[in-house]
């Protein structure tokens, strides 16, 4: 019974035999493509240097943009994500994914581990296409056969484990890309009956894309990208996709049958395609790629300031001088973020921050990294909005969809002049353990375009402004909503007992650093 029980375990914890070392490649140079020559044309025509961006704030025009750009692709095709689930959209993009791959295009997908938890050998499927390559990003060697041993080996490598790829990122030709918050899943376009996250992406085109194609690079031969059929004792053969692909024309043709008007929405470019069309309406202006360096995750402890997006970040958000304009998903200032906002509003700059609250958020624990900080920056004059829940409610906002949402955009904008656009949270975790990618732009039309967005998200039929009142001799905070018409002071936080508990869990235990 001992042999048959170390047996077993050591069938549960161990990973597959020792494989070669992956082979390294690298992104096609952009004018080999005639997409790419057509970007490069259109680049030609505007300053030097200028890259092309549209902002997809709307849900069905972000996934629009991504299916189009995989119709599109010529050459190559590199997508780089944290998470990837299961759905009509998602499916829908394999599709195209997958006929791409037919057309002679290749195929590198990039995931984080966490989305192949008890998946791998689903997703090394599309890998025995012979264009398709997946890797995964910081993978748990040891104990991915059940959930239990995937729970402990990342317990017991935490160190390590909880250091994840939050990058977002879709590049085609080395022409195209779109950076932002959103991963790929229905509720992220607006396609959940449930649930939806409110998000904001960037199309970007020309330099900006070669940019990102240099840092998809860096990730791809990095040592913690491993190649998914490492931990399979039997890689997928061509009848096991050709399994798939029947699998998926039959939950594509029953998503018709069953939902037609969801199905038509998202699927409408088969029949009226746009991207052609918005490569024409570029706003054309100076941009950079900013990213995290992946040797971020590898570091001994925290990262040296030199791998850090935000240390690329730091030179825009020290030149505001008259508005600062923050939405982030999850809101953990810190003391040297407080600092910071102290120094801007001494300054005399305006800043406004748009978070979730805590009846919205999807992770109360980050609440509780948030709250503690709430009434000194109230006190030094800083404007905070809190996203409400927002059950089956339509409204003008164009970051929100009509199911209930929470709040999943990060976007800063600075004195309406620059604006960035990426999968960057302002909390520690971005900031030291996770790893970021992002675009800054110089554009005050884009700036401004993303402040109106920001500002119709605030409104009180939509936001809580959370301020300071003086009652009874004493200041306290109070939330500040509109319903019907009718303005309404809330004295206690609105958000349920267990949110509460979590929340108020987190900052005791000290979790601050790792939110």
């Amino acid at each position: 019974m001992r042999a048959y029980l170390l047996t077993l375990t050591i069938l549960l914890l161990a990973g597959c035999a020792n494989r070669p070392t992956p082979s390294e490649s690298y992104s096609v140079a952009p004018g080999e493509s005639p997409l790419g020559r057509h970007v490069q044309q259109l680049a030609a025509a505007q300053p030097a240097g200028h890259s092309g961006f549209r902002l997809l704030a709307e849900s069905t025009e972000a996934f629009t943009a991504r299916a189009e750009m995989i119709r599109a692709a010529q050459l190559s095709l590199d997508i780089q994500y944290y998470i990837v689930h299961d759905g009509l959209t998602t499916r829908a993009l394999v599709d195209e994914l997958l006929q791409a791959a037919d057309r002679g295009v290749r195929v590198r997908l990039l995931l984080d581990d966490t989305t192949s938890d008890g998946q791998d050998y689903r997703i090394a499927t599309l890998a025995a296409h012979p264009n398709v390559q997946i890797r995964v990003f910081n993978p748990l060697h040891l104990g991915r056969s059940t959930g239990i041993t995937r729970a402990m080996g990342r317990l017991l490598h935490l160190s390590l484990q909880h250091r994840r790829m939050h990058n977002k990122l879709m590049l085609v030709d080395s022409s195209l890309a779109i950076v932002g918050g959103r991963n790929l899943g229905d509720e992220y376009f607006d396609a959940d009956q449930a649930f939806n996250f409110t998000d904001i992406d960037l199309l970007g085109a020309g330099p900006v894309a070669e940019q990102l194609a240099q840092s998809f690079d860096q990730y791809w031969n990095n040592q913690l990208s491993v190649p998914i059929q490492h931990f399979l004792w039997r890689a997928p053969q061509q009848a096991s996709l050709d399994e798939a692909r029947r699998q998926l024309h039959d939950y594509l043709a029953q998503a018709r049958r069953e939902n037609g008007e969801l199905y038509r929405r998202l699927l409408a470019y088969r029949q009226r395609p746009q991207l052609q069309q918005w490569l024409e309406q570029l706003v054309w202006a100076p941009g950079e790629a900013l990213w995290d360096a992946p040797e971020k995750l590898l570091a001994d402890g925290t990262p040296a300031p030199a791998l850090l997006l935000t240390t690329q970040l730091a030179p825009a958000m020290q030149a505001v001088s008259r508005e600062l304009t923050l939405v982030s998903a999850y809101f953990v200032p810190t003391g040297n973020g407080v600092d910071y906002l102290a120094d801007r509003a001494k300054a005399g700059v305006t800043i406004r921050v748009l978070t979730n609250s805590l009846e919205a958020t999807d992770v109360p624990a980050v609440h509780g990294g948030y709250a503690p900080y709430r009434q000194q920056m109230l006190e030094l004059g800083v404007r905070l909005f809190e996203l409400r829940r927002q059950p089956e409610q339509e409204n003008a906002y164009s970051f929100l969809g009509e199911s209930e949402s929470s709040l999943h955009s990060k976007a800063a904008v600075f004195d309406q002049e620059k604006v960035f656009i990426g999968s960057l949270n302002l909390d520690p975790r971005s900031v030291l353990w996770n790893s970021e990618v992002g675009i800054l732009l110089e554009s005050p039309e884009l700036a401004r375009e993303v402040h109106r967005l920001t500002l119709e998200g605030m409104a009180p039929v939509l936001s809580y402004e959370v301020r300071l009142e003086q009652r009874d001799g004493g200041t306290r905070m109070v939330w500040i909503a509109e319903d019907n018409g009718q303005r309404r002071v809330l004295d206690k936080e609105p958000g349920g007992l267990w949110r509460r508990f979590n929340a108020w869990l987190a900052d005791v235990i000290g979790l601050e650093h790792m939110l």
